[in-house]
């Protein structure tokens, strides 16, 4: 979709048009966050489930990371706090085998030390580094649009290497999360660009490829997984680095 030799002036001549700036979701896009929970999880909770089978451990994410999203939308509603929804989703994946989280201090400790411990096990995706590389190269401006506050997001950024993504939007930008327009249109005004020149990338199909493509960005699915999405038409890549190709 993007090549080098189509790159001049700030301009990438894509399949999509022309392409002058760049926005990413941040989580399980840029940042391995999927990576960073589940070995955290592991680290914290072992003691409470001593002798659990490494399919035990996957479900337990499985549980924690997908299961248990509504939890994460009620936070996004201004229902519940971020460590309410955390202890919330915990809860849920030890209760799955048998285990209560007791309230009081030892959920509290649980939950500070998944949160430190989470952070430590942050990284980048391989593919994240050799495009913002093409983009720097070719003058693109990029930054990204996330679901959650921008300080906590901006930590994890800088902890995975990804400090010279300076333009960052989070939720409490502008008081909406996505799928909201202006959540979006709000990093295309800070890149200084248009929303029909602006490309989106993000792992959720509703959230990143349809919702920016229904505030007038060029929404792009990434799909690492190669999940299957019946009906989908939008435009779909399974790596960045098939935006180099």
């Amino acid at each position: 979709m993007m090549t080098a030799p189509e790159a001049a002036d700030g301009v990438l001549a894509t399949g999509l048009g022309a392409v002058r700036g760049v926005l990413f979701d941040i989580d399980d896009t840029l940042v391995d966050l999927e990576f960073a929970m589940t070995t955290a999880l592991r680290d914290v909770s072992e003691h409470l489930l001593p002798g659990l089978d490494q399919a035990g451990w996957e479900k337990f994410g499985r549980i924690f990371t997908h299961e248990t999203t509504h939890f994460y939308d009620r936070y996004l509603a201004g229902e519940l706090s971020f460590n309410e929804q955390r202890l919330l989703r915990g809860g849920a994946a030890l209760r799955h085998f048998g285990v209560e989280l007791e309230p009081g201090e030892p959920a509290q400790h649980w939950v500070s030390s998944y949160a430190s411990l989470q952070h430590s096990y942050i990284r980048a995706f391989d593919d994240v580094t050799p495009l913002l590389d093409a983009l720097d190269a070719a003058g693109i401006p990029y930054g990204a649009v996330s679901n959650n506050v921008h300080d906590y997001q901006r930590v994890k950024l800088d902890a995975a290497g990804l400090a010279r993504i300076s333009v960052l939007v989070g939720t409490d930008t502008v008081g909406v999360p996505k799928p909201d327009p202006a959540i979006y249109l709000e990093g295309v005004r800070r890149l200084g660009t248009g929303a029909g020149e602006t490309l989106y990338i993000g792992d959720n199909r509703l959230l990143d490829a349809e919702g920016s493509t229904a505030a007038g960005l060029l929404g792009v699915w990434l799909n690492r997984g190669g999940e299957p999405a019946p009906g989908f038409l939008g435009r779909e890549v399974g790596s960045l680095l098939e935006l180099l190709a």
